[in-house]
């Protein structure tokens, strides 16, 4: 699938980080986009300096979901390529400094924002894929990118909930895109490592340079836009499917 087959996509988490690297590589490719997010801001701000269309959208609720795509869908046409980085991390130990076991809410709302919410999206946008007429040699329809982490196989201290959450976008990514081969969907996954993101941003230069140097090669953070590139590279390589991608440099996390 070519990247001028797409028409639109959506970006879920568009409004920052590595979705809004995403966002603003399709848009320079002439794909039109709707920015999918919980911030109002942010989201506002970043469909105006794209031209693209921003939804206040609950990823974790589904009627918010089918709500967003149906709009995405009237303003920009069907949608061939989903792209879901809408995440949260947050970190507690599964029993805390004065013996108290790991917050169950917080464990859910992790799993509820990264896991479920990432399945609401990719099954309604795969639901609406499925209608469309094949394109290209192979007869495609679609393509859905998750994204994962490699906390997923290398969970921190104090990253229970992140990792575990993270751990079920890695396995769902196989069976998902065997489901749907038969309506030619494709369905990946990237597992980023240590990318200057919003979360990381808010850190002090001399923290974020310290973690920089611990990757083997660069010996820097990731960059969004190296995230936006896989991911454009995976629209145009059909033989990329069911296939979790690690985008570390090489780092594999130490305990802390």
């Amino acid at each position: 699938m070519n990247l001028s087959d797409i028409g639109s996509a959506i970006v879920t988490g568009g409004a920052s980080g590595l979705g809004r690297a995403t966002a603003t590589a399709l848009a320079d490719a002439g794909v039109r986009i709707a920015l999918l997010d919980r911030d109002a801001d942010r989201g506002t701000a970043a469909a105006r300096d794209l031209g693209a269309l921003f939804v206040e959208t609950d990823v974790t609720d589904p009627a918010s979901v089918a709500s967003g795509l149906a709009a995405a869908s009237a303003a920009n046409g069907p949608a061939r390529l989903c792209v879901n980085c809408a995440g949260i991390a947050p970190g507690a130990k599964t029993i805390d400094r004065d013996g108290a076991a790991h917050d169950p809410a917080l464990f859910a709302r992790a799993v509820s924002v990264n896991l479920t919410g990432t399945f609401n999206m990719a099954t309604q946008a795969a639901a609406a894929m499925a209608m469309l007429d094949p394109v290209g040699a192979d007869g495609e329809r679609g393509l859905i990118v998750n994204t994962a982490s490699i906390a997923a196989y290398e969970g921190q201290i104090g990253q229970i909930a992140y990792a575990a959450s993270k751990g079920g976008v890695a396995a769902m990514t196989l069976p998902m895109a065997r489901d749907l081969a038969r309506s030619g969907i494709r369905v990946m996954a990237v597992a980023p490592g240590l990318f200057l993101t919003p979360m990381l941003e808010g850190l002090p230069e001399e923290v974020q340079t310290s973690l920089g140097a611990q990757v083997p090669y660069p010996p820097r953070l990731g960059k969004p836009s190296e995230f936006a590139a896989l991911v454009l590279h995976m629209v145009e390589n059909p033989m990329m499917n069911g296939e979790v991608i690690r985008l570390d440099g090489a780092i594999r996390l130490a305990p802390k």
